[in-house]
Parts: C-alpha cells; structure tokens; sequence
C-alpha cells in the first residue's frame, strides 16, 4: 500500500503524505464519526498513527463482519491523537486502499498490476475486497518469493529495478524514515517498514507478513532476504521470529561480510 501511495504521489494522483482524507473519503465518513477523522493524513495511515482504536487483534472479526469496512474503521473512537503513538490496526491500511481506489478512479488490484506488476515483471494475483468492492488494504494479498525478491530489491536500488524507475525519486528514504515504533517489537517503523539496528552500526529495513513472511533490506551489504512460512506460524511463540532474526544476522550477514573481503 505504501509503495502505491509512493507512486500516486509521484503521478500527481495524490497530493502529499500531509493531505488529509477527509476531503478522499468526505462520502464514506459516518455521520456519527468524530469530526477529527477529517484530519487523518495519508502519511497517518501510512506510518500507522491514525489514532483511531485499532481494528487488529480482538476487534479484527468484528470489523470483517460489518457491512461497511471503511465505514466502520472511520467511526472507531480516539485512543491517540494523529500522528500519536503507532497503532497496528489494518484498519488504517485498508482506508490507504479506499483512498487510492477513490483519487484514482481505479481499483487496488488494477493500480498494483500496472504500477508494481508491470514494471517488476510480476503476477499479482486478486485477493479479497471488502462489501463495497475495495481490494482489502492490509491482508490476504499473495505474492511469489521470487516476486517478494524483486520488490524488496526495488527498495534496495532506491527505487528503480531493471533500469527503470518505479518509485518516485527519494521515497524509500521517506518509507524507511523512522517515524514511530513498534509496541511489540519495539523496531522503529517508517511508511510500511519496519526498521531494525541488526548490529555494526547496520541498519535493516523489513516488510512482514502474517505469519512469518519476511522481505529484509540491509542496504550497506547490497543484500535483500526474502522468507516465507507456514500461514499457521507464529512468531512469538516457540521462539520462532527470534530463531529467523538469528539466522539473519549471525548466519547471513557474516556471510556477506565475508564475500566482501
């Protein structure tokens, strides 16, 4: 979602991580909904500080359940100011899908083909939508590790991949700003990644996925991970994220380290 914000942004599709949503999404605001939601940035949902009570966790299903998704994350209450405290909720991810779907005129599906698929040279393949037809912004989207490899390398060459340029000029750095931090992890997170001090003063910018999915960039040893797990694979249990972690940063980066010499 953020890499497609990046490239709507670039495409004067929309205007700037600032701009607020409530002009985006003006029809799709319950009546009842705090008048603050108005004021929500792109950038809010981008970094994960909406503010708005999460839709993760416990309230997931609830959510999934309800007539209206975009309806019913914009009439959560404020547990947090935006651009307070980092908030997981996939809530705020999905209304980046709204957003996009309604300044574009296209679907999520659509614009991913054609602004990620196309140039990468990979397949995307349809995943759910919500009731009102907006491809969920958050879960459920399926890709190859071979397609994961080439997205994370896009990120790792500043934007570009196969000499042709995909992300607008400077927002990697602008996704791998850190911005707030995880409560979990406690990793800073930018727009989308996550990022990580893996030891020698490096730096590892990482996308996960439910379950175990992992695509790592660390920029200083030219080197993108790409890790897939069982969809039932929980990280923090078993020390199974600590054992990746581990294999990453004692097993692959002295490797690196050593092709370098």
């Amino acid at each position: 979602m953020a890499a497609l914000v990046g490239v709507a942004i670039g495409r004067d599709v929309l205007e700037s991580p600032d701009q607020p949503i409530g002009a985006l999404l003006a029809d799709r605001i319950p009546a009842g909904a705090d008048s603050r939601v108005g004021d929500i940035t792109v950038g809010n949902l981008m970094s994960l500080q909406a503010g708005l009570d999460r839709t993760s966790g416990r309230n997931y299903g609830r959510w999934v359940q309800s007539r209206d998704w975009v309806g019913h994350v914009l009439s959560r209450p404020f547990v947090d100011v935006p651009g307070g405290r980092m908030l997981y909720s996939t809530g705020s991810t999905h209304l980046l899908s709204a957003v996009l779907t309604r300044a574009s005129g296209r679907s999520t599906l659509d614009l991913a083909r054609d602004w990620l698929g196309a140039p990468l040279d990979i397949v995307i393949p349809a995943w759910e939508r919500d009731p009102q037809g907006i491809y969920l912004g958050g879960n459920n989207m399926l890709l190859s590790p071979n397609a994961l490899l080439r997205f994370g390398e896009t990120y790792r060459r500043g934007g570009s991949f196969a000499g042709q340029r995909v992300l607008p000029d400077g927002w990697v750095e602008a996704s791998w700003r850190p911005r707030t931090r995880s409560p979990f992890s406690g990793d800073a997170y930018g727009y989308g990644w996550f990022i990580r001090d893996i030891g020698g003063g490096r730096i590892a910018a990482y996308a996960r996925g439910f379950g175990g999915q992992f695509v790592i960039v660390v920029p200083s040893l030219d080197m993108t991970v790409v890790v897939t797990s069982a969809t039932d694979t929980r990280l923090r249990v078993d020390g199974y994220g600590d054992a990746l972690w581990s294999l990453v940063e004692d097993g692959l980066v002295p490797a690196a380290l050593a092709a370098y010499q």
